[in-house]
């Protein structure tokens, strides 16, 4: 839960006759930031920062404001359809706090109706031509969660669609994590510090004024300074236009203390993030890293793997993960790819190590041969992983794959995401500093290749070792499992 909420009932009397339980539930804001985002005067809050600072739930309570006016109507936006609902998400909770307000839900459309005639509706702009369709409507309240996953086109479309004649003053409330790339970092900068890293807490929901002066926003700390200096902002009776108010407020997880509570294990996982992600989605406790960008140093360092002489002689589980390139050094390519094949294991104390790396550049055959050799001189004992491209031809590569390497265990995985995502539970574990490295003369290489991850050039190296961690995280907690059992077993537990 991330709103305050109280629930009280009636006792049933002991007579005959009893009363009719009544159920009360109160729902508010918490104290601290959320409060803060929902208390606003300005036009346009965007309200951003840590994971878990409970963003999502402030616009969904935002959304029950004028649950009471006729004619109010809202709508809250995420990129894509399937945001919308889930464990968590904006339907969900409309789904447990409108309600009690006499709300009657719709699922398709995603669309609460109250009693007063008032209405909130969820939905999705995926596509860019999808702002269209909101021509020649006009909504009360407009909620953007993620803001960041939106284009600032749609974002501004969307704010014109913002008018109401129902008497509620219109006004676009938005949430988000902080993402430096985004356009949305350009729109907050008064509020971050110098470097644009971290958001100035004195500074969370100072509220400042724009106007739009062809494709530039001018600024100024209140709307008497904007309209003196400029006069010619007025309308066709020759009245001044009032100047848009604008603020940010910083999200802080430590405000969110029902979850804290419920959840005392969720910092710990933020922790465990890349550092990428760690410093964008919890900052130390700063409300964000908005200044942070993949780059290299900052996935992997040499100093963060521990050099061994020779491999530990209690591992667990061992793989090869391979990175396939069916590539050939030409005049017109002198330095393609590589295929590159990453044999790793891990100890009985859960420990990675990389044993060693087989790397060549060569034609489809050359590759699969190379692959069979390598096999056979690791043994069956040893799982074989591959990536799998999403189109056609990636199945029928892994189908000729597999069946030249019958008798050894071979298992593929489609590659839909971003290296940057595959790499990042790997990169956590060599930060932690749990991850060996056999001495071996390819380690200087190896070494090279990770510290320039991602901007490198090269990054083969990277995706087989990304393939092999995946592989063998799971087989570690299958084998973890699969001793637990036995163990049970001989004690006479299980």
């Amino acid at each position: 839960m991330d709103a305050a909420r109280t629930i009280s009932a009636t006792k049933p009397s002991k007579t005959k006759k009893r009363k009719r339980r009544i159920r009360v539930v109160r729902i508010g804001a918490q104290p601290g930031s959320q409060e803060k985002f929902l208390s606003s005067t300005a036009d346009i809050v965007f309200y951003g920062g840590e994971a878990g600072s409970s963003k999502t739930s402030g616009l969904v309570l935002e959304g029950m404001r004028c649950y009471d006016v006729k004619g109010a109507g809202g709508i809250i936006f995420r990129r894509t359809s399937p945001q919308l609902e889930g464990p968590g998400s904006l339907w969900e909770l409309m789904r447990e706090w409108y309600p009690p307000l006499g709300a009657r839900l719709t699922q398709n459309p995603f669309r609460a109706v109250f009693p007063s005639g008032a209405s909130l509706q969820l939905g999705h702009l995926q596509h860019e031509a999808d702002k269209e369709s909101h021509q020649g409507k006009g909504y009360s309240l407009i909620g953007f969660d993620e803001l960041p996953h939106f284009t600032e086109t749609q974002f501004w479309y969307l704010y014109s669609r913002c008018r109401s004649t129902s008497g509620v003053k219109s006004y676009i409330r938005a949430t988000m994590n902080p993402d430096p790339e985004s356009w949305v970092k350009k729109m907050i900068l008064w509020w971050l510090d110098e470097r644009g890293e971290y958001a100035r807490p004195e500074r969370s929901g100072v509220i400042r004024y724009f106007y739009r002066i062809g494709d530039v926003l001018e600024w100024a700390d209140t709307p008497e300074e904007l309209t003196a200096r400029f006069p010619e902002m007025v309308d066709d009776e020759g009245k001044t236009i009032p100047p848009t108010s604008f603020t940010f407020i910083l999200g802080r997880l430590a405000d969110n203390k029902i979850l804290l509570k419920q959840d005392p294990g969720y910092r710990a996982r933020l922790m465990s993030l890349p550092l990428v992600e760690r410093e964008r989605l919890l900052g130390k406790g700063a409300g964000g890293n908005w200044r942070i960008k993949p780059a290299a140093g900052l996935y992997f360092r040499r100093g963060w793997f521990r050099v061994i002489e020779r491999a530990p002689s209690d591992l667990i589980v061992v793989v090869r993960g391979w990175d396939k390139a069916a590539t050939q050094v030409t005049n017109e390519s002198p330095d393609p790819a590589w295929t590159r094949g990453v044999k790793m294991g891990v100890t009985r104390e859960g420990r990675f190590v990389v044993l060693h790396i087989e790397s060549l550049r060569g034609s489809p055959g050359q590759v699969l041969k190379v692959m069979a050799n390598t096999a056979s001189q690791d043994g069956k004992r040893v799982k074989i992983l591959v990536w799998q491209d999403p189109a056609q031809a990636g199945k029928v590569d892994v189908t000729l794959t597999k069946s030249l390497l019958a008798g050894y265990r071979v298992e593929s995985e489609v590659a839909r995401e971003d290296k940057l995502v595959y790499a990042g539970p790997f990169s956590t574990q060599v930060e932690a500093g749990n991850v060996d490295i056999v001495e071996g003369p390819w380690n200087d290489e190896f070494f090279a290749e990770l510290e320039a991850f991602p901007d490198g050039k090269h990054k083969d190296i990277v995706d087989a070792c990304s393939r092999a961690f995946m592989g063998l995280h799971k087989a570690a907690v299958v084998a973890y499992q699969t001793a637990m059992h036995n163990v049970a077993q001989e004690l006479g537990v299980a």
